[in-house]
């Protein structure tokens, strides 16, 4: 009997495993894009569900925000979207790394495909699904290897804006 619940459980463990998606698979990088005034959050910020931007301090993406000496855009730069954080329910801007972590390089940076809202390797052609705020595999090596984007946080500021941070 007791070998019989062993084996149960084992086998529970890995079917449970099977389902888990990885999303810590590059390196830690801080971030920090400080988009909390009103002002700011209208130039750079997103405001309809699938308004996308990426920001890249290394690239100069966008090629007019004013980096300083407190950005950070973590490891690939960051892709901010408006979707539906699935924790809420509700409409909000979600951010993930901008580097695919199949390819774990900070060159190829995402692309959304702007009629499905994936977020697209250049290089593998991996399709991540940032709409619906998991970030999770829909296609490609990154499904097969069951790997994720990299979330980073977006909170609300009091002056009308977000911060996006990594802590």
């Amino acid at each position: 009997m007791i070998k019989k619940t062993l084996l149960l459980i084992m086998l529970l463990g890995v079917f449970a495993s099977c389902n888990h998606i990885d999303n810590k698979v590059l390196p830690s990088y801080t971030v920090r894009i400080d988009l909390g005034t009103y002002g700011v959050w209208n130039t750079y910020g997103v405001t309809g569900v699938g308004d996308y931007r990426i920001f890249s301090r290394d690239k100069q993406l966008p090629a007019n925000f004013p980096y300083n000496a407190n950005t950070f855009t973590g490891f690939g730069g960051v892709l901010l979207i408006m979707g539906l954080d699935t924790s809420t329910g509700s409409y909000a801007p979600l951010a993930f790394d901008a580097a695919c972590p199949v390819e774990r390089r900070p060159e190829y940076t995402l692309t959304v495909d702007p009629t499905t809202f994936d977020a697209i390797c250049p290089k593998c052609g991996s399709h991540y699904n940032v709409l619906n705020g998991s970030g999770g595999p829909l296609s490609g090596t990154a499904l097969s290897q069951k790997v994720g984007l990299q979330p980073y946080k977006c909170r609300q500021s009091v002056n009308g804006g977000y911060i996006i941070t990594s802590y």
